[in-house]
């Protein structure tokens, strides 16, 4: 059995490229010097997030000025990417950033080394006004990487225990969730510990790598941005729901050890392994919305068909 080393960051990021590099760069060269094989930034690591989110129904001048004030929208195989790359090495980075494919953008997270990407991920579920900036992804899609098979979500799709799932019954035993959650809009408190939004945040971290048996790490943005607080709390929860580690309500880098396999056997070997157990027959309502009924694979099974 073999440990792995992983941290994960609340950490401020803002419209200065040259800056986010440099966030970049110092996080890396953290994460390195306590013997990190993985890192997970956050979600709009590069170019910051929205500076607002809106909803309901807007003008097209409003909408124009919405689609100016993006972060800057970069491609999959840019230079700016290659520069995360080549700062990687060896170290898997997971990381979020705006998307371009032709004249569409995408709120994206990508997991990579210093030999390309190994995996990336849309965002599917946008919270408020986020669809007025964002086209939504369509697909959860486990990969394989040099410290094991990863999923990754961004925000908003933690609130969701269908996402985790569909991950974790892709043969996922890590999940990465980035975001750049804010505290509530509404009945705000003045310590972070006590907003409601923090709250939730940390309940869903706990929730999904719980009920799915899975390591989970959660990435956050920090300080403000426009006219959004964030709430830092990035953490590493064990497949028993433990957190391992926390930056609290603070920026910084949390990092622990885990011997992967040792603790996926031992959350599942008790008698309760919530993937085996699961009973779809009972459950077709949940997806009947999309016609999809019977029972989801195993872990693994989908894997394969993904071949």
């Amino acid at each position: 059995m073999t440990e792995l080393t992983m941290s994960v960051a609340a950490a401020e990021f803002g419209r200065d490229m040259e800056r986010c590099f440099h966030t970049v760069a110092d996080l890396i060269e953290r994460a390195r010097a306590r013997g990190s094989r993985l890192l997970v930034l956050p979600e709009a690591c590069l170019g910051g997030y929205l500076p607002s989110l809106g909803g309901g129904t807007e003008s097209e001048e409003a909408r124009q000025r919405r689609l100016r004030s993006l972060p800057p929208a970069l491609g999959l195989d840019g230079p700016e990417l290659g520069r995360i790359a080549a700062l990687a090495g060896d170290l898997v980075i997971t990381l979020g950033f705006c998307e371009a494919d032709g004249d569409i953008r995408y709120n994206t997270a990508v997991t990579l080394t210093g030999d390309g990407i190994l995996g990336s991920y849309r965002k599917v579920h946008q919270p408020l006004g986020e669809n007025l900036c964002y086209a939504a992804g369509s697909e959860y899609r486990a990969f394989d990487t040099p410290v094991g098979r990863m999923g990754m979500q961004i925000c908003y799709d933690k609130a969701f225990p269908e996402a985790a799932r569909a991950l974790a019954l892709d043969g996922a035993e890590i999940i990465t969730s980035l975001s750049a959650w804010p505290t509530s809009r509404t009945a705000t408190a003045e310590r972070l510990e006590d907003d409601r939004w923090t709250q939730r945040f940390d309940i869903y971290d706990r929730a999904r790598a719980v009920e799915n048996q899975v390591v989970w790490i959660a990435s956050n943005q920090a300080g403000t941005f426009g006219s959004l607080r964030f709430v830092c709390s990035a953490k590493i929860v064990g497949p028993g729901g433990e957190v391992l580690a926390s930056t609290g309500t603070e920026p910084g880098l949390a990092t622990a050890t885990v011997d992967i396999g040792q603790a996926l056997d031992a959350a599942r070997g008790g008698g309760m392994y919530n993937l085996r157990d699961r009973r779809p027959e009972v459950y077709d309502r949940v997806v009947a919305r999309h016609g999809v009924v019977g029972r989801p694979a195993l872990p693994g099974e989908l894997a394969a068909t993904h071949a």
